[in-house]
């Protein structure tokens, strides 16, 4: 293994942090504006639902055909690539005059802007032993805190020049912080001898081969979907009677959702001092619980508030979990298990704003909200199976 790097200092996190979460932003801009875009283009919930899908699943095509080449070649130069092709993506949304040319845009954008997922793994090779759990859980607070901010951002940017401008900031940002990543990154490279195609059929065998990255890969799964269940149809309920909010205070929602994602970092030390068990445990639980505060959002602000934050810290807790485990499985093919976890975690993600979208129309929020409870019970069926089943993992 290849390294350039004298260690992983304090403005390396904070820069591979706020990469990350700006990456996987670009795929949660749209949420907020949901109810504006359908406007713009005439599209039923359904269809703008859809623009939210696309992006995930062109995220879980880029996780399952590109994350892996990051045990293949130099990352820095392939994390620098893939964030400029990104904002591409994004300037095809900007400039979108039909439904399909905005679609295209987002899968594109979803597609590169699995960067972020090289950056976690990269993070975790340049971290002290001791403390990957710890810098895992801050990389992926950005993460995720770029997925809740994003909605905020949009909004504001939104109400000030249309739903345009967001996309517009955003691909210059995504430009800057290639620039950044070239210029602060070190050189890291994998050594393997296999091909493309090895490398691929690699990601298959570990799911094959170990039963613990199979669980921890569903619950990433279900959980997420749970997230997506929840932020696709929110902008529906919020910008309808009686709320009647616009996109910018539709959005300001995703700050409490940063609230509960910044309340789930301690759970990379626990996972760190050999507590992932419990984490796993309560966070499913409490994630159950949430939907309870949820349901009662359709007639009260403050009882959506608490079910988002209780929600977004149990879903980050276990995610930060999940992905602390499977990192000590095999060093030396972090990119490819992080490829076959997040290629599930995403996939849930698509299915869980399908799911969401389709719920809302038929079923209004008792629907989504008896969705997301249906998912958790779910998960915490997994969990039990899967904790049985493997004994001995933390």
């Amino acid at each position: 293994m290849k390294n350039t790097s004298h260690g992983l200092t304090p403005a390396l996190i904070a820069l591979m942090s706020v990469a990350t979460g700006l990456a996987v932003a670009s795929n949660y801009y749209a949420q907020p504006l949901l109810d504006t875009i359908a406007h713009a283009f005439s599209l039923s919930i359904n269809q703008a639902g859809f623009i939210v899908t696309a992006a995930q699943l062109g995220y879980a095509a880029g996780l399952l055909l590109l994350v892996p080449l990051g045990d293949m070649f130099e990352r820095r130069g392939l994390i620098v690539f893939m964030t400029l092709l990104a904002a591409g993506g994004m300037l095809i949304t900007a400039t979108s005059q039909t439904l399909p040319m905005m679609i295209l845009g987002t899968a594109l954008t979803g597609l590169f802007s699995v960067v972020a997922q090289i950056l976690v793994p990269l993070a975790a090779h340049l971290a002290e032993p001791a403390k990957r759990g710890k810098v895992v859980g801050t990389i992926m607070s950005g993460l995720l805190l770029g997925i809740l901010l994003a909605r905020t951002v949009a909004g504001l940017l939104a109400s000030l020049g249309g739903w345009r401008t967001v996309y517009w900031v955003a691909s210059v940002l995504m430009v800057i912080m290639a620039i950044a990543l070239w210029r602060g990154l070190p050189t890291v490279k994998q050594e393997n001898h296999l091909n493309y195609p090895q490398l691929l059929r690699s990601v298959f065998s570990l799911f094959i081969k170990d039963g613990l990255l199979r669980t921890r890969a569903l619950l990433g799964c279900l959980t997420f979907a749970n997230f997506s269940i929840l932020w696709t149809s929110m902008a529906f309920l919020l910008a309808s009677p009686p709320f009647n909010f616009s996109e910018g205070v539709i959005g300001l929602f995703g700050l409490a959702g940063a609230a509960g994602a910044l309340g789930a970092r301690p759970a990379g030390g626990f996972a760190d001092k050999g507590k992932a068990h419990l984490t796993t445990t309560v966070g499913l639980v409490l994630l159950l619980l949430s939907w309870i505060a949820i349901a009662l959002g359709q007639f009260s602000v403050i009882a959506l508030i608490v079910g988002i934050l209780v929600l977004d810290l149990t879903v980050q807790g276990v995610h930060i979990t999940n992905q602390t485990v499977i990192y000590r499985m095999m060093p030396e093919a972090r990119n490819r298990l992080t490829a076959g976890y997040m290629t599930s975690y995403f996939i849930g993600g698509a299915a869980g704003s399908m799911i969401s979208a389709s719920a809302y129309q038929h079923a209004g929020w008792n629907g989504v909200c008896l969705a997301g409870a249906v998912m958790a019970l779910l998960n915490l069926f997994v969990w039990w199976r899967g904790y049985h089943r493997q004994p001995e993992c933390q």
